[in-house]
């Protein structure tokens, strides 16, 4: 169990070996550095001021993250961070930034900020701020003493949505409503003490998630439904529920504990009959008996216990899917405010008559333009088939070997001169009728001849 003695005893932070930056071990400059105290002021030398706290105030929080933490002091800080016997001179420094910043917070700030009033039905607790704390605080000193406890938020809502998802994938989950002990049970392994398990429900407290009541002197934890749903105050079919699953809880645990006494008379009877014992053997068997009576009795109540929580848990579900059912209607009837079937109807037509003109338009332009000429397709038809026919008609007149009759390059021309074309010109003439030679035109007569 948590105390604040043994609490004190062990130091928050652990050794950092090995999860720290590599100038820890290699540069001893650079750490005597960060070693040192702060100036007075940033003025004095802003960039060692930002030099170091941009060292130091992301090394304090991920170190907080790793160890699974959100509660911080400044002894543990400077045990956790101590390098061959030296501490940290500027880790108050380092905290009051934070502060500042809204990135930490006093403790008894923070569960002054919520109802934190059912804390103090615990263990003690319950936080009051120090005199000395306060008086500080009134006359203007910030200091963080070595002792006081801060409060990383960011990590304390880390931590509050992994117990939350935690209960949500429990059987717990059946119902909102749990015993703060057994939520502390499941808890146990992600929140370290008692200290950071009460900080996390004020914290999901605090987002309207769960809430805490008192009831016959045990307190109880109602959850929200959903992860987005704010959580509802606890009424008496919460606490009637409640009840149910405690007498529920009963009843199995009686049952199981009078099972094993139904066991044990019945190894009791066995040894007496062994050792002849009839008599004492026969009031172990009379005693089985009456117990395994009572098992079936409290059997009977347990069934009706139970059928009565699952008639709860079938109408609680029909009560989500009738509010799903209530607000798809409602959807459906605002997404179709404006549609009706006449509507619809003459939509469907507007988009047949844009349908038709398309295809009619593609009609018009698949026909071509014919550039205002007229041809009569019989006549052409006549025409390709006269063409048809003349072309597989076989020319009679062709050498067998056309390709003979040409000549060559490679045959020389004889060179012919003037006066021997005029005379053989002269002869072709009088052979053909006795043309009169013209000697204007000899090369464009020879030419058809040849």
């Amino acid at each position: 169990m948590w105390s604040p003695e043994r609490e004190a005893e062990a130091p928050a932070g652990g050794d950092p070996a090995g999860l720290l930056p590599p100038e820890w071990e290699e540069d001893e400059e650079r750490m005597s550095f960060l070693f040192s105290a702060f100036k007075r002021s940033r003025e004095v030398n802003s960039t060692d001021w930002d030099s170091k706290m941009g060292f130091w105030a992301p090394l304090v929080l991920s170190h907080s993250r790793r160890q699974g933490v959100v509660r911080l002091r400044l002894r543990d800080l400077q045990e956790a961070f101590q390098r061959k016997g030296s501490v940290p001179l500027g880790l108050a420094t380092v905290l009051q930034d934070l502060l500042r910043r809204g990135e930490l917070q006093r403790e008894s700030d923070f569960m002054a900020s919520v109802d934190s009033s059912w804390i103090s039905w615990g263990v003690g607790v319950f936080l009051l701020k120090p005199l000395k704390w306060t008086l500080s605080n009134m006359l203007g000193d910030n200091k963080v003493p070595a002792e006081e406890v801060l409060v990383a938020l960011e990590l304390l809502k880390e931590k509050a949505e992994e117990v939350y998802r935690l209960y949500q994938n429990s059987p717990l989950s059946s119902h909102p409503v749990v015993a703060l002990s057994e939520l502390s049970t499941l808890c146990a392994g992600s929140c370290l003490d008692e200290r950071t398990f009460y900080l996390v429900l004020l914290q999901l407290q605090k987002e309207k998630r769960v809430t805490v009541l008192e009831q016959n002197g045990e307190k109880i934890v109602k959850f929200a439904r959903g992860p987005h749903a704010k959580v509802s105050p606890v009424n008496d079919v919460d606490v009637g529920v409640y009840q149910l699953m405690q007498s529920e809880q009963l009843l199995s645990r009686k049952v199981e504990s009078l099972s094993q006494e139904a066991e044990r008379y019945k190894e009791e009877a066995r040894r007496a009959c062994r050792a002849g014992k009839k008599q004492l053997a026969l009031r172990s068997l009379k005693a089985k008996q009456r117990t395994e009576k009572r098992i079936e009795a409290l059997h009977a109540k347990l069934d009706t216990v139970q059928g009565i929580l699952d008639r709860i848990y079938a109408s609680q579900t029909d009560q989500m899917v009738f509010n799903a059912y209530q607000a798809g209607v409602g959807a459906l009837k605002l997404s179709m405010k404006d549609v009706t079937v006449e509507k619809a109807e003459s939509l469907v037509d507007q988009i047949q008559e844009l349908c038709d003109t398309q295809d009619e338009v593609s009609q018009t332009l698949a026909g071509g333009v014919t550039n205002g000429l007229d041809f009569d397709s019989e006549e052409l038809e006549k025409e390709l088939d006269i063409l048809l026919q003349d072309t597989t008609k076989e020319p009679s007149d062709l050498p067998d070997n056309p390709q003979e009759t040409f000549y060559t390059n490679s045959v020389p021309n004889p060179r012919i001169s003037d006066a021997e074309l005029e005379a053989e010109l002269e002869k072709l003439s009088l052979s053909e009728g006795g043309l009169v030679p013209s000697s204007k035109s000899p090369k464009r007569q020879l030419e058809p001849t040849l």
